[in-house]
């Protein structure tokens, strides 16, 4: 039964299942240990502002700094280009636009950007200056870097959200500013080599929700877009949640040192996901069945509603995605679906954890086809 607001309750799940199983790890990855046991720490010596001269401000700057070299360390990048903001989202609006106007401080730069681009660079590229430039996909939701020709700033992401295809950013010609949305892949890929400015989100790695980090790199043409701040970093503005950078810096260290065992053994459970959803009929496995993220699969069911998708799955215990990953409070249909020409309703977007087991899948898999068929049966079909 579901209680008062709606949500499903523990006694709607079969009692044999020990524990919900958590397949939504592209939304946000649970806390990852390494970012716990520093959190707490960090909160008893981060409290104070790391601006000031006395003996605890000094503390929480020692604190802050050393989140920042250990970001810089893991995205081998300088730890004076690494930039802590509120959010993912802060630090591509703060990234991208300080791009712009870097390039043109008039701000008459003209952004470029794939159709499958996350809202919030397509929210930024539309916010002010001229109409921005969308390049169309191909129906693995990768653009054509030949198509970026009329833009005087690129903005691409290195891996889809909702799909997980990789981008080929690395193919994007030189002399153009390159902004990345790195926010899906940062900490599971490396970096490409060929970016700007970049941005990222710790809670998709698991560290704490509300840090984001951004990434200019030495020498870019980059301008602050918002209004200034007298903080230790000219870039971001308002008060440092140190505690927190420590964290997600903490977490990203771990997740850097695991991905390789911890990507394989994630491609491989994906692998199963994407051979057994398309075994069932009229399921579509849409993204490249290789150069994606390793830990991300979404297919489309047609005939059948995704929020009832998602309900019936979470009712017997397995928490995934559907609808637009952007937008997904109104489970309006997908923009990077429809941008790639493949079904767009009744989509799943299936991402595992650093904990998902094989038994996980396993179980999974087993109640997929009923959940597909009962939901078809129920309108007739």
């Amino acid at each position: 039964m579901a209680d008062r607001f709606g949500h499903v309750t523990s006694a709607d799940r079969p009692s044999a299942l020990p524990r919900p199983v958590y397949l939504d790890s592209a939304s946000a990855e649970p806390l990852h240990p390494a970012a716990r046991e520093t959190l707490l720490a960090a909160l008893e010596r981060g409290y104070a502002d790391p601006r000031r001269l006395h003996g605890p401000a000094r503390d929480a700057r020692l604190l802050l700094d050393n989140a920042r070299a250990v970001v810089a360390e893991c995205l081998e990048v300088r730890p004076d280009e690494v930039t802590f903001t509120a959010s993912g989202t802060e630090a591509v609006h703060r990234g991208l636009l300080g791009l712009r106007l870097g390039t043109a401080p008039a701000g008459d730069a003209r952004i470029g950007y794939a159709a499958v681009e996350h809202s919030a660079v397509v929210h930024a590229a539309r916010w002010t200056g001229p109409e921005p430039l969308e390049v169309p996909v191909d129906r693995l939701g990768r653009v054509d870097p030949e198509g970026f020709a009329g833009a005087d700033v690129v903005a691409l992401q290195s891996a889809n959200h909702e799909v997980g295809t990789l981008q080929p950013v690395d193919r994007l010609p030189d002399g153009v500013p390159l902004f990345l949305d790195a926010c899906a892949s940062m900490g599971r890929l490396p970096l490409p080599a060929r970016w700007d400015v970049l941005a990222g989100s710790a809670h998709k790695w698991g560290g704490p929700a509300g840090v984001g980090v951004l990434v200019v790199r030495k020498g870019t043409r980059w301008a602050n877009p918002f209004p200034g701040d007298d903080r230790v970093d000219e870039r971001a503005s308002g008060f440092e949640n140190v505690p927190a950078a420590l964290a997600a810096a903490a977490a990203l260290r771990a997740v850097v040192a695991e991905r390789d065992d911890v990507g394989a053994r994630q491609r491989a459970l994906v692998d199963r996901i994407r051979a057994a959803a398309a075994d069932v009929a009229d399921v579509e496995v849409v993204g490249d069945p290789v150069d994606r993220l390793p830990h991300l699969v979404t297919f489309s069911c047609l005939y059948v509603d995704g929020e009832a998708l998602v309900t019936e799955l979470d009712r017997r215990g397995y928490g995934v995605a559907s609808g637009s990953a952007c937008t997904a409070s109104t489970l309006t249909p997908s923009r990077v679906l429809e941008a790639m020409g493949v079904l767009t309703h009744g989509n799943v977007r299936v991402s595992l954890t650093r904990d998902t087991t094989e038994a996980d899948v396993d179980g999974f898999l087993d109640v997929l086809p009923g959940v597909v068929r009962d939901i078809r049966a129920e309108v007739g079909l």
